[in-house]
């Protein structure tokens, strides 16, 4: 089922996510409902936030950029209460966009590799070292279980130039091909 992608400006997107239980009812059709979101908007990560729910989850294809980024081929991963702990000091600095700021791409700096621990949807554990491209989606996407976005990255400059893209998103005229909840609607 497809699911509304929640825009900048929801109380949701700036809230800390609450792990996520391991008697949770219907995981695996939440996870399946993010997927067909995600694909759905074309993108390559969504996190439970963005569909409305505080939940340390995060889904991710980033297949889709393995020609550009050889990281990215067969790059698909369910994350359940992942935690980044380790971050590489070399940082890359590459456009950004999000499905929750549609209209809004940023350049923002991440670090190039990162170490990861986290469960998947049967919650078997993981850890995992990755880098390049795939380490900036996982980054972005564990960002919204902190209740941050990408932009919260950018210079105080830039915001103020995305201004007007921001208040639209806001008023919920920012025009999407997918499914969304703004806040005014």
């Amino acid at each position: 089922m497809i699911l509304p992608i929640y825009l900048y400006g929801h109380p949701v997107l700036r809230k800390e996510a609450e792990e996520v239980p391991a008697d949770y009812p219907q995981l695996k059709q939440l996870v399946a409902n993010m997927y067909d979101t995600m694909y759905n908007a074309e993108g390559v990560g969504l996190a439970a936030p963005q569909v409305g729910l505080s939940l340390r989850l995060l889904v991710i294809d980033a297949d889709v950029m393995g020609e550009d980024f050889p990281e990215c081929k067969g790059f698909k991963r369910t994350m359940v209460n992942p935690d980044i702990v380790e971050r590489s000091e070399e940082e890359i600095t590459l456009d950004e966009g999000c499905l929750s700021l549609p209209g809004v791409h940023e350049k923002v700096s991440r670090a190039a590799k990162i170490r990861i621990k986290y469960l998947d949807e049967n919650l078997t554990e993981h850890e995992e070292v990755i880098e390049g491209f795939a380490a900036r989606v996982v980054q972005h996407e564990c960002e919204h279980l902190e209740g941050h976005v990408f932009i919260d990255n950018i210079s105080a400059i830039r915001r103020q130039l995305n201004k007007g893209k921001l208040n639209n998103i806001i008023k919920g005229t920012a025009r999407c091909l997918y499914r969304t909840k703004a806040v005014s609607k």
